[in-house]
C-alpha cells in the first residue's frame, strides 16, 4: 500500500510540472490567436480577391491555431488526470490509515488475550489458591497513596478485605483495602498501609516489607526489621513470608536495590523495586483462600 501511494505521489509530481506559468501563457496566446482567426474568418467570408488573399494568410494561423488547440486539450485532459490521481492518494491515504488502525487494534486484542490467558494459567499452576478474576478500572489520583480500583465486589464476587491481589504470573502486588458492592479498593505494596512478613531465601531470616512515603515517590517499598547478621545484597529477591496467614508463603514481591543504614544509624534497611511495573495492570487476581499442597 505504502509504495502505491509513493507511484501516486510521483504521478502528481509530474502532472504538476505540466501545470507552470510558461503552460499557462501559452495557452493565453493559443485563445487569443483563436479569437483572432474567428473574427478574421467572419469579415472575410465572402468570396472574392480579398478573401482569397485572406484565407491564403490565415491559412498557416489556422493550422497553428488547431495544433494550440490540440495542445490545449492534451492540457485539459492532463488537468482532469491531476484531479483524478489527488482523489486516489487522498482515497490512498485513507486505506492506508484505516489498515494502521486496524493493525494496531489487533495488538492490543492479542496482547490482551495473552494476559487473560497468563491469569486463568496461573489459576490452574497454583490449585492450592481460590480467588476471582477481576479488571483494573480506575486508579487514586492521590499522591499520598497507592491505590487502584477493580471491577468486583461483595454483589459479584466472594473478595474480602485484607485479601491479596496478584499479578497473572503470580507476583504479589498489594492487598484489598475496601469492598463495595460490585467494586473494590487495592492498596499496592508501596502505599504507606501496607506491611507483610518476608523473606530472602529459605533460612536466611525474616523481614518486614512496608511502604514508606519517600519511596513510594519513587516507584519502590521498603524492607526493614532483619537481623544484622542476615546478608542482603542488590538483586535479592523478595518472597512472602507466610507468617500471620495474610498471604501465601512464597509469592514474588521484588527485587533489592540497595541496602542503606537507617538514618539514625541503628540497623540498616533495603529498598525494594516491584517486580511488576504495576501501573500498567489490566488485569489481576484476588487471592480469596489458599492451603498448602504436597
Amino acid at each position: 500500500m505504502q509504495s502505491c501511494v509513493a507511484e501516486i505521489e510521483r504521478r502528481i509530481i509530474i502532472m504538476k510540472t505540466l501545470l507552470t506559468r510558461r503552460t499557462i501563457v501559452i495557452v493565453t496566446i493559443a485563445v487569443l490567436i483563436a479569437i483572432t482567426s474567428i473574427v478574421a474568418n467572419n469579415l472575410f467570408s465572402s468570396s472574392g480577391p480579398v478573401t482569397g488573399f485572406a484565407n491564403t494568410v490565415l491559412k498557416p494561423v489556422r493550422g497553428f491555431v488547431s495544433n494550440i488547440a490540440r495542445a490545449f486539450e492534451s492540457i485539459y485532459a492532463s488537468v482532469y488526470r491531476y484531479d483524478k490521481l489527488m482523489a486516489e492518494h487522498e482515497q490512498a491515504l485513507i486505506d492506508l490509515t484505516e489498515l494502521q488502525q486496524n493493525n494496531l487494534e489487533s495488538i492490543r486484542i492479542a496482547e490482551e488475550n495473552d494476559r487473560l490467558r497468563a491469569i486463568l494459567g496461573f489459576r490452574e499452576r497454583n490449585t492450592g489458591y481460590e480467588g476471582e478474576l477481576a479488571d483494573v478500572i480506575d486508579w487514586s489520583g492521590a499522591n499520598w497513596s497507592s491505590s487502584f480500583t477493580i471491577n468486583i465486589g461483595s454483589a459479584n464476587s466472594s473478595i474480602e478485605r485484607g485479601d491479596g491481589v496478584v499479578t497473572e504470573y503470580g507476583v504479589l502486588i498489594g492487598q484489598v483495602s475496601d469492598v463495595g458492592a460490585t467494586r473494590s479498593t487495592v492498596v499496592t505494596v508501596l502505599d504507606t498501609t501496607f506491611s507483610a512478613g518476608a523473606f530472602i531465601r529459605d533460612g536466611g531470616g525474616i523481614a518486614t516489607m512496608k511502604g514508606d512515603f519517600a519511596l513510594m515517590r519513587a516507584g519502590y517499598l521498603m524492607l526493614d526489621s532483619f537481623d544484622d547478621d542476615l546478608i542482603v545484597l542488590s538483586g535479592d529477591t523478595v518472597f512472602t513470608s507466610g507468617m500471620g496467614g495474610v498471604f501465601p508463603r512464597g509469592l514474588v514481591v521484588g527485587e533489592v536495590v540497595d541496602v542503606l543504614m537507617h538514618p539514625t544509624g541503628v540497623g540498616r534497611y533495603a529498598t525494594v523495586r516491584p517486580m511488576r511495573e504495576i501501573e500498567t495492570l489490566q488485569h489481576v487476581f484476588v487471592i480469596t483462600d489458599f492451603f498448602l499442597t504436597d
